[in-house]
């Protein structure tokens, strides 16, 4: 069995930066265990779905995906200000916050700079305009 569009896949993975750093992995950290989503489902950026689709369980493949097949590049205007005032006295330059949109969801954001009367935060997704490059092993389809 391969996987194919819309089967439930299950696979181990670590995801590195170009420089060797490890941003997220399903051995260590918040993701313990196994990924879960479905092929072809728009679950995961949409170059690691390309990269599944075909393999079996238990084939291992190393692949590198560019930015606009992962998070994009970022987008100047995901570069907003805020008031001051909103933010706690504690916030720094560096700092993930989340902010509050009107229906409720909150979105992250990174704060960049700070004055005395706003606070500058970029809403792009933090490994937008990186290369991702991915070691995985298919655990199960479904």
């Amino acid at each position: 069995m391969v996987i194919k569009k819309g089967d439930k896949v299950k696979l181990d993975y670590t995801g590195t930066l170009d420089d060797g750093t490890v941003f997220d992995s399903s051995k260590h950290g918040d993701h313990s265990h196994p990924l879960e989503f479905e092929a072809g489902a728009g679950q995961v950026v949409p170059g690691f779905d390309k990269a599944i689709m075909g393999m079996k369980v238990g084939e291992e493949k190393d692949f590198r995906l560019e930015p606009a097949e992962a998070y994009g590049e970022p987008r100047p205007e995901l570069i907003q200000e805020a008031p001051r005032d909103k933010f706690p006295p504690e916030v720094k330059e560096g700092m993930m916050v989340g902010i509050g949109l009107p229906n409720g969801a909150k979105i992250p954001g990174r704060v960049v700079k700070i004055n005395d009367k706003t606070v500058k935060l970029d809403l792009n997704h933090p490994l937008a305009g990186k290369a991702l490059n991915f070691k995985i092993k298919i655990v199960a389809i479904n």
